[in-house]
């Protein structure tokens, strides 16, 4: 970027890329290890469950077993959605996407949560239950819905994934499947200031509601550049087909320049350490359906990206064999990441809420200068 003379605004970097925009105590990353609230993610990972992360990440601490019990129970009982709601999701344009539909419902949400304006703590607090349970209802309804099924009323009995892959498939998951979501869950759900998250405060630095400053996120996860590359990456094991071709088919982009949609990250350079716990679900979910191919060919890419560019897969990568593992669409992908990073939007959220000032950065002009206006005539 080139500075503007006389400018008073120091030039940055694109994307505002190091830059501290804020001082957050929810999540961080530093020396390429991902924290929450200063618990490492492969403790988390291997240890809790994706309620107890979001007690976590919305308390700064972990949840007694009775405050945990609670919180299952209240996200349970919360996450059925209004019929108007309901109502409104059938009248979507059939070729609506799943992304659309999520973005559309959220906003919708607020209107027929009558805490929607309450802005204080407590209200604050109950809408961040309904808002996460609901997200999760909204994505398994709207798949339902546009494949003329009817959506399932939640479980009470059931945390939030396994919910979420009964009222997708109408049938109990199974332990495994269970825990592969759980855990996808954990590892997405919170990244530091990334663009939806940034999206998330500046909106809620307005002192908006909790809904809008939600849909703020949903908007740029949306976009290419932060959403869907799980999706790519599902596109691109359809496309090998099978473990045999995947060295011709990787050989083949790398020698045209092409990316491959999963590997690096621009704030891990020794590798993403959500990237394993995700390799060893795909490993188990292969083993217990006896698809290994999906495992497979992601090794062997894996290997070939490694061994050939020193690129390391990040969480995008083996997520996309673990979805499809479970019978997941697709296109459901990205709102799967969404409904995981609610429990970090919200932290974030109310964060900003609890220490708020308006989020108004400067921008360098290198426009020209010393213009004049002039008539029509001599234009």
């Amino acid at each position: 970027m080139t500075q503007a003379p006389n400018s008073p605004i120091a030039a940055t970097t694109g994307g505002l890329r190091d830059i501290v925009a804020l001082s957050s105590s929810i999540c961080s990353i530093e020396n390429g290890i991902l924290t929450y609230r200063g618990i490492t993610i492969d403790e988390l990972a291997e240890n809790s469950t994706f309620e107890e992360v979001v007690f976590l990440l919305w308390n700064g601490r972990l949840p007694t077993r009775a405050e945990l019990d609670d919180l299952r129970q209240s996200i349970a009982e919360q996450a059925q959605l209004p019929e108007g709601l309901l109502a409104m999701m059938k009248s979507f344009p059939r070729r609506t996407t799943p992304m659309e539909a999520l973005r559309t419902a959220a906003s919708a949400m607020a209107m027929f949560d009558a805490e929607s304006e309450d802005m204080s703590v407590a209200a604050n607090q109950r809408k961040s239950v309904r808002i996460l349970g609901q997200m999760a209802s909204v994505v398994a309804a709207y798949d339902r819905i546009r494949n003329d099924r009817e959506p399932l009323v939640p479980r009470r009995d059931l945390n939030l994934a396994a919910n979420f892959l009964y009222m997708l498939t109408g049938r109990s998951p199974e332990p495994l499947a269970t825990r592969a979501l759980d855990k996808a869950y954990i590892l997405h759900a919170d990244h530091e200031l990334n663009a939806s998250t940034f999206a998330a405060r500046v909106a809620a630095g307005t002192l908006t509601d909790m809904h809008s400053a939600l849909v703020a996120a949903i908007c740029a996860l949306k976009g290419p550049l932060h959403g869907g590359a799980n999706e790519q990456v599902m596109r691109m094991l359809n496309e090998i087909g099978n473990p045999d071709t995947v060295d011709a088919y990787i050989r083949s982009k790398l020698d045209n320049h092409e990316k491959i949609m999963g590997f690096g990250h621009a704030v891990y350079k020794n590798g993403d350490p959500r990237a394993r716990h995700l390799k060893e679900m795909s490993r188990q979910l292969g083993k217990l359906t006896g698809q290994q191919r999906w495992y497979e060919m992601s090794v062997r890419i894996e290997d070939m990206v490694v061994r050939t560019k020193n690129l390391k897969p990040n969480v995008d990568f083996y997520s996309a064999s673990v979805y499809h593992y479970l019978h997941i669409p697709a296109d459901l992908f990205t709102p799967i990441f969404a409904i995981s990073r609610t429990s970090g939007w919200i932290a974030h959220i109310l964060e900003q809420y609890s220490n708020n000032k308006l989020i108004r950065p400067r921008a360098e002009y290198i426009g020209p200068r010393n213009q004049h206006w002039n008539s029509f005539e001599s234009r």
